[in-house]
Order: C-alpha cells, then structure tokens, then sequence
C-alpha cells in the first residue's frame, strides 16, 4: 500500500491540552515508569559528545536558515485573486551571483514575483529578493539576495550520503522559525513516490528526522555543517510528521542552480516515452525477468528519439549506456541529465532477451522554468 505524501508547506497550529497528553503517555508506559523511584535507563557513553556535535552545527547553521512568506498568483480555476504560502529555506553562495542565494522549494515561492516574497533572517530582519529563478519539475526556487555580507553554508556531496548517517532538519514548522529536529538517513534515492503535483524529478534522500508542514524549502544537514538536502515533502495521513519524510539531495540543487544562474533556463533530454509507475513482481516474472529492475515502457510517442530507435510497448529498459536501471525514477533522471543531441546505447528487455538500441537524445520541452525580476 502506498503512503500519501504531503508537501510540507504551511498549516495552523493545533494546541492540546497537557492534561490529555498527559493520560496518553501514562497509558502506554510499562509499570516501572509509573512507579516513583524506578531507576532510569543508563545515559549512553558518547551521548554528552553527541549533544556537543549537535550544538556545534547549530550554531554553526543557524544563521543561515530563513523563514520565507510569499504571496502567490492563484492557482488555475482558484476564486482568490493571490494566494499566500510560508516556509523556509537556507542561504548559500553560487559562484556568477551578486550577493546570496535563498534557496527554498518552488512550491513556498511559486511564482510570486520578488517584491511579494519576504525572507525573515535569524536575527529577525526582512529582505526581499532582487530576482528569482524556479524549476517546477524539480521543486526548486532561488531567491537572489544583494547582501553579499549574510551568513552562508556549504553544500554537501549527496551522492556520499549513506543510511544511518546522522542528520539535522532545520525550519520553521508550523510557523515555529529556527525549529531544528534530528535522525538518520533512512534510505537515498527515493523517487518510487507520487506527489501528486509538477515535481517530475525524483531522487529524495529519506530521513526520519521531524519534518512538518512550514519545514519545505529547510536544510538537511550533516554533522559537519553542510546540506546534504532540501526538505520537501512527508508520507503521511495526517498531513503531520510520521518518521518518513523527503529532501531534495543537494547535487540535484548544484546542478539546477548552476543552469538556471548561467542561461535562466535548464535544458533536459528527452526519449519520448510514458513508462509504467512500477514493475510488479509479477509482471517481472512474467517477462522472464528474475529481478525487479528497470523501466518498463507502456507508450512510445510517435515522432520522437524513442520511436526513431525503434523502442517497442513492452520493452523494459535494464540499463542506459553502463548505468544498470533501477526504476521508471531513475531512468527518468538519468535521461534528463544527459545533454540533447548526445546519442546512447540502451539495453532492453524484449521478448525474453537482452537488445541493445541506440538512441539519440532529444530536448525535453515541458519544463516551466522562470526567472523573475521586479
């Protein structure tokens, strides 16, 4: 069964009566707990080390995290003429931009042009944005700031994230600025997720770290003080934290930014394929596959890169060039990588067997990015 995902943006803060929290803890704690004097588990070794490391990032981070406020153009058949949405985000330095980047997600900033976004700093003082660039499909915004002299972090190299590893999520959660919650990286490379929204491009780090709505656009950071992500969303029935929730890794946010700061725009390739959600076990059997990998292919549009290469309803392709394929996701991102023009060999499964076709990569035209001035 999959678990509904929710973009951790803004909602009001529900108060509960500390006589019922109260009850409901007392009620699922065992007997030793409730009796006066029962002795205390025993403090971990490193755990006064662990707390020091902890502060140490804060401290170091902090500065950096911003609450953003924007106030949007409504939504397509919306009655409202605008529309209001907070969140967070965290300040970083590009090379080529004058001053500092905010960078949040694309669903806080949306479209609003910069003179209705307002970024609250850690000290309480509010900025606008010069300009803006947004990239829908990958749920990243960059708010241009000219004060060269603010507080800064460093990115991280996602693709050296590993599960277990220790993490801090910082945001504004429910309005609540400068909230920080740590827990580990629960998985990498998550993109078997529907979001239910324009984000197309999807390769999240997992963290069970404390994540909710006001979170989106908030750093996940490392023990060492860099972003390793960009919290997003949340699996939940709620709408509030439930241990799973979901960042954009930093190498996707290099990439993007490095495009839209250089040409205002990021080019993506493109085959011209719609493939299935997922590759169910038995469907993999079925085909003669002993293992659930790759992306099977339910529509070759016509007149595309796929339909010239000769791709077939019903391939499943394994791997792109030497990039084994693990899921519909991954070949998506992969693709999208890859520069237009660039030909590639694929290897397919069809009709029981492994095929290799070539294919030359095209220009994917669906993108919506934008860059804004006042």
């Amino acid at each position: 069964m999959r678990r509904q995902l929710v973009l951790v943006g803004v909602c009001g803060l529900c108060a509960f009566f500390g006589g019922a929290v109260t009850d409901a803890v007392l009620s699922n704690t065992g007997s030793a707990a409730a009796q006066p004097g029962a002795p205390l588990p025993p403090v971990p070794d490193n755990f006064g080390e662990k707390s020091e490391s902890f502060q140490a990032v804060i401290r170091q981070v902090g500065p950096s995290v911003v609450a953003v406020d924007a106030v949007k153009p409504a939504a397509s058949g919306s009655t409202k003429r605008e529309e209001e949405e907070s969140g967070s985000g965290v300040i970083v330095k590009f090379p080529g931009t004058a001053g500092v980047v905010v960078v949040t997600n694309y669903h806080v900033a949306g479209d609003a042009q910069p003179n209705k976004i307002y970024i609250t700093l850690s000290d309480g003082r509010i900025v606008q944005p010069a300009r803006t660039w947004t990239d829908p499909e990958s749920d990243i915004a960059l708010l241009n700031v000219e004060d060269a002299g603010l507080p800064t972090v460093a990115l991280a190299d996602s693709d050296r994230v590993k599960r277990g590893q220790w993490v801090l999520a910082f945001g504004s959660p429910f309005g609540l600025n400068q909230t920080v919650t740590h827990g580990i990286i629960s998985a990498t490379n998550r993109g078997q997720i529907s979001l239910g929204s324009t984000i197309r491009l999807k390769e999240f780090l997992q963290t069970d770290a404390a994540i909710n709505p006001g979170s989106s656009g908030g750093p996940l950071v490392d023990l060492d003080g860099r972003v390793v992500g960009i919290n997003t969303a949340i699996a939940s029935k709620s709408g509030s934290n439930s241990g799973v929730s979901f960042s954009i890794p930093s190498n996707m946010v290099k990439r993007i930014a490095a495009q839209l700061i250089e040409k205002g725009v990021v080019t993506r390739g493109y085959l011209g394929v719609q493939l299935a959600t997922a590759l169910e076990p038995a469907e993999a059997l079925r085909l003669g596959l002993n293992r659930v990998s790759g992306a099977l292919v339910e529509i070759v549009h016509p007149n595309t890169p796929a339909s010239a290469a000769g791709l077939k309803v019903g391939d499943v392709v394994l791997q792109i060039e030497d990039v084994a394929v693990r899921d519909e996701n991954h070949l998506i991102n992969v693709v999208c990588a890859l520069p237009p023009g660039q030909k590639v060999k694929l290897t397919v499964w069809r009709e029981r067997r492994a095929v290799a076709v070539d294919v030359t990569v095209g220009v994917y035209a669906g993108q919506r990015t934008r860059s804004n001035k006042p």
